[in-house]
């Protein structure tokens, strides 16, 4: 759709910070870029959501310089969605009545963490009707640790929430190729 809006979620320099461990996808914001550059070029809609952490110390948090964009995210943008939570759905301004005042149904959404606000973010959206997609190797994540010790490797846990967001059919999960196909 000619207004479908790219939600570029959490872009930002505080997850290059050792404390986070292992990534996955290093290509994650050349895919960003890409994808970035054709909505710019189109004049469609992009929406930047930025994570400002109230947790002590965090590299995220308002005011420290981790909070800051990635070159990649840095751009002419619609709207600035500032959140504390993982949702862009819970941030300021209202991203949802902000999409429903420009008749935008349609979102492609990538950043940062694959399986923490992107994919919560993408879940809202599916829930609230908005047609989805999500760049999967526009994304990327950390290894995490889970209870009783288990660990699962960044690459384990896209794996997870593609199969999350397309098996739960809250969204389309695809490459940045297949989004920029004509």
């Amino acid at each position: 759709m000619d207004n479908a809006a790219l939600i570029v979620i959490d872009v930002q320099q505080g997850f290059e910070d050792p404390v986070w461990g292992e990534r996955d996808n290093p290509g994650a914001e050349a895919n960003i870029g890409r994808l970035v550059d054709a909505w710019s070029q189109a004049a469609r809609p992009i929406v930047l959501v930025r994570h400002d952490s109230v947790s002590p110390g965090s590299p995220l948090a308002a005011g420290a310089p981790g909070n800051a964009f990635k070159d990649v995210a840095d751009v002419p943008h619609e709207l600035l969605v500032t959140k504390q939570v993982n949702s862009a759905f819970y941030g300021e301004p209202d991203l949802h009545g902000w999409l429903t005042a420009r008749g935008i149904r349609q979102l492609v959404i990538c950043g940062i963490q694959t399986n923490m606000c992107v994919e919560t973010t993408a879940r809202m959206a599916g829930n609230l009707g908005y047609d989805v997609t999500v760049a999967l190797d526009a994304t990327h994540t950390f290894d995490l640790e889970g209870p009783g010790g288990t660990r699962l490797t960044a690459a384990e846990l896209a794996r997870a929430t593609a199969a999350n967001l397309q098996g739960g059919g809250f969204a389309r999960v695809v490459s940045t190729a297949d989004v920029l196909a004509p």
